[in-house]
């Protein structure tokens, strides 16, 4: 299949290949582009489990602020951390600067994916796609939308994620030598446009004769997922105080859930339990409401509490925090949890 399947997408690709800032035309490497692995390797990051569209804007902030490797690595961490607040999965952004660092101080990216591998916060998947797209080497590039087509092409019956093992095989077979990485890139388009996970458009396929899922008359079945498990419920309370036109505002531990951005104070609930409900200072609260949020491994209902009391909210300067302006509170980064419950308190201002 290798042959006939790489060609067919190859030459599919250099028609209908997606047109982002941070790629290539295809066919067109950039040896001589000193920041051109910067580039795919900071959208590479982004795109992990985030959408092409939730990315752009990020990345063309980041690069007007941050033009290289060199910018990033020179900024401080809770300026990138700002930067980031919406994106999630903010362990990448931390990442981020680690690795800006450790590349600045070697005088660029490795090349090989076997060096890129050492760089801190770079996985199997994003060596092997800054390897094969910013470096033209060989290496077996597979996201979520690669694995789907994988799978397909291959008919891989075994439920994920154990057929991971088995789709990396296949995908191996079919990269070609030469050009990996338009043929990883052409996988990627080919699975965000046609080989959707519902109602694939095989009529318009470029290996639609090539594949077994096809030909069995059902391909929207794979890959074959095994059953989910029902995500925890947890509760938990943001603490909103305002003095004047400011806003308390405190930084999270440098790692663990959220790590190192600003938020609202709370009453440290977690992925593994609820918050104990004490609020920061003592005096009266009232209820804000209640947001609810979406982590990959449980769902939050964050109450939020207004304060109300008489407490001197000099009680705080000893604190570890900051008071924010609030017409500048777009400005301070909150992750989007924390960004929701901030909406639902000053809604209450006006």
């Amino acid at each position: 299949m290798e042959d006939s399947a790489s060609t067919k997408l190859l030459d599919w690709y250099d028609t209908h290949a997606r047109t982002l800032p941070w790629r290539s035309p295809p066919g067109v490497q950039r040896p001589f582009d000193r920041n051109w692995p910067y580039r795919v390797w900071l959208s590479e990051v982004m795109l992990q489990q985030t959408t092409v569209a939730a990315v752009i804007p990020y990345f063309e902030t980041f690069i007007r602020r941050w033009p290289d490797v060199e910018a990033l690595a020179s900024a401080p961490e809770e300026d990138v951390m700002a930067a980031w607040a919406g994106l999630g999965y903010y362990s990448r952004a931390r990442n981020l600067v680690a690795c800006a660092r450790e590349v600045a101080a070697k005088g660029g990216f490795p090349e090989t994916e076997a060096e890129l591998l050492q760089l801190p916060g770079l996985g199997a998947y994003t060596a092997a796609a800054v390897a094969a797209i910013a470096f033209g080497q060989r290496a077996v590039v597979v996201d979520a939308n690669v694995e789907r087509v994988v799978a397909r092409l291959f008919a891989i019956a075994e439920p994920l994620p154990a057929a991971r093992k088995r789709i990396r095989e296949c995908a191996d077979q079919i990269t070609p030598d030469t050009r990996s990485g338009d043929f990883a890139q052409a996988m990627m388009d080919l699975g965000a446009t046609i080989c959707t996970s519902r109602d694939p458009k095989c009529l318009l396929c470029p290996l639609t004769g090539n594949c077994a899922a096809r030909a069995g008359g059902d391909p929207a079945s794979f890959p074959v997922k095994a059953p989910k498990k029902a995500r925890p419920e947890r509760h938990g309370t943001a603490y909103w105080i305002v003095q004047g036109r400011e806003v308390w505002l405190v930084r999270r531990p440098g790692k663990g859930m959220l790590g190192g951005m600003r938020s609202l104070p709370d009453d440290s609930w977690s992925a593994r339990k609820n918050g104990h409900g004490t609020a920061p200072i003592a005096g009266a609260w009232r209820s804000g409401g209640v947001v609810q949020h979406g982590f990959t491994h449980f769902s939050l209902h964050l109450s939020v509490a207004l304060y109300d009391g008489q407490t001197p909210l000099s009680a705080l300067d000893d604190a570890d925090g900051e008071w924010w302006p609030l017409d500048r509170l777009d400005d301070a980064g909150l992750p989007t949890v924390f960004a929701k419950a901030a909406r639902l308190a000053l809604a209450q201002l006006v």
